[in-house]
């Protein structure tokens, strides 16, 4: 049996997160792991004028850290014995998912999917991918099947399948 101490849960604070997080939330329960939400603002892209670059953008503002910090303590566990920590970064998601999975010796990612197909995929890329090909750890990547939070009674008939 594979020893699960830590599991990280990347959100965007999506429906798609909510139905992982609430896998996580099972499987952090089942196995007495700790349990790391991590939420990642991204910092405003820079803009391209002709051949110069213009100089890089602020970080974000401290309302939107507000805003996010108090969206993310929201993520609760539906079993109060569940030992969780919230965390919030700014930066490259994919590249933070991997540098807290690793520093924080994560032995499981479990992350939601948005399942992205074509153009949209090649150009915005996936992060759930780049974790999959790049984690030191099992990733367990979850697509919500039914369009909208699922209850705890769903995610518990998945995970015993």
């Amino acid at each position: 049996m594979l020893p699960v101490r830590t599991i990280l849960h990347p959100t965007d604070l999506s429906e798609n997160s909510a139905y992982a997080f609430e896998l996580a939330c099972t499987l952090a329960r089942d196995y007495g792991a700790h349990l790391i939400v991590l939420h990642i603002m991204e910092r405003p892209a820079a803009e391209y004028s002709g051949v110069m670059t213009a100089p890089p953008p602020p970080g974000l503002s401290a309302e939107e850290r507000r805003i996010a910090r108090e969206k993310l303590a929201e993520v609760t566990p539906p079993d109060a014995t569940i030992p969780i920590e919230h965390l919030l970064v700014e930066g490259d998601p994919a590249a933070l998912i991997l540098k807290v999975a690793e520093e924080r010796h994560c032995d499981l990612i479990a992350m939601g999917t948005h399942g992205r197909r074509g153009l949209t995929r090649l150009l915005m890329g996936s992060v759930a991918e780049q974790v999959l090909r790049s984690a030191v750890c099992p990733v367990l990547t979850v697509k919500n099947p039914h369009g909208s939070v699922a209850s705890t009674e769903l995610v518990e008939a998945a995970v015993a399948k």
